[in-house]
């Protein structure tokens, strides 16, 4: 290993902490945290730090927050810290050329898919929701477009057929932090083995709406299957039944030939809710109610019995 370097850390989102928890257990040395403003969180709209700030400080390293890096005092305050590197891991803004080129080593970013496949904000959902076989991290070095680097190290893993969003953000993100310690153990190195982006191949993962959970039953199975997973935890996908918000948790597909209108409920076991799709059936296997919580189908069922026929919308 090269000596240590001195590290300036951009991040916001749960995914971003395991890679400071990383950097502080390595021999590096993190001069600043910067991280988005504390924003009003869920229904009661309480003020709360972001993740990355909360670990932050409890490592006690010195936090700096803005509602923009394009400011004078924003530049200044970050070349006051005499960063070797910058790191950005779902820090939520673009870096401007004015930071870019404070580091004299540069800015190295964590992005959580193999690019140039899934440029944009929600790579790890779409990579599910399209049944891609695989997916993973890159380190890449920032450049002041949107993931258009150049590739330093990628890793790939596959995405198994059970996997929610929320488990697959939790395995890149430990991926992701490892792979930056190996990339920044000897950086001059790294950048030696650096590669332009194939522009042509870019894909763009759009961030997801609420409307986006909203189960179109005219897709096979196995795609509303991945879709379900895909928006745990959020947005969360759903249906309506009996013009009530049904949201489905858990799901899986049944390899039957659908002879009925997609939508419509079938005959099945009797904690289950099997739904005729595009192609094959779908059970479900754990809903929530409008205004109530999450159940198993069979304990929902037996409060809220649907007879075959019924269709869902």
């Amino acid at each position: 290993m090269k000596s240590p370097l001195n590290i300036i850390f951009m991040g916001t989102p749960e995914f971003a902490v395991p890679a400071l928890e990383a950097l502080h257990r390595s021999p590096h040395h993190v001069v600043m945290v910067v991280t988005q403003p504390d924003r009003p969180v869920g229904r009661g709209k309480k003020i709360l730090a972001t993740p990355v700030k909360q670990a932050a400080l409890g490592m006690g390293y010195p936090v700096f927050q803005t509602l923009s890096l394009k400011t004078p005092d924003s530049r200044d305050s970050l070349a006051k810290a005499a960063p070797d590197v910058i790191v950005v891991v779902a820090y939520g803004q673009i870096l401007p050329a004015a930071i870019l080129e404070i580091p004299a080593l540069g800015c190295l970013n964590i992005h959580a898919s193999l690019l140039p496949r899934y440029r944009g904000p929600a790579p790890i959902q779409w990579a599910i929701i399209n049944r891609d076989a695989e997916t993973g991290v890159t380190i890449m070095k920032l450049d002041t477009g949107l993931d258009t680097g150049d590739i330093l190290l990628t890793q790939s893993t596959p995405i198994h057929p059970d996997d929610t969003a929320a488990d697959l953000h939790d395995r890149l993100a430990v991926m992701g932090s490892a792979l930056l310690l190996e990339a920044i153990a000897d950086i001059g190195m790294t950048y030696k083995f650096a590669s332009p982006q194939n522009h042509a191949l870019a894909t763009y993962a759009p961030m997801l709406k609420k409307s986006d959970g909203h189960i179109d039953w005219n897709q096979s199975a196995e795609d509303i299957d991945a879709r379900v997973r895909g928006m745990a935890p959020w947005p969360g996908a759903y249906t309506f039944l009996d013009d009530k918000r049904l949201k489905i948790h858990e799901v899986r597909p049944v390899s039957l030939t659908a002879t009925h209108p997609p939508g419509t409920i079938i005959p099945g076991p009797s904690d289950e809710i099997w739904v005729a799709c595009g192609s094959h059936v779908l059970a479900i296997l754990v809903v929530q109610p409008e205004s109530g919580k999450r159940l198993s189908t069979g304990v929902f069922l037996k409060g809220h019995p649907i007879p075959p026929g019924t269709r869902l919308s």
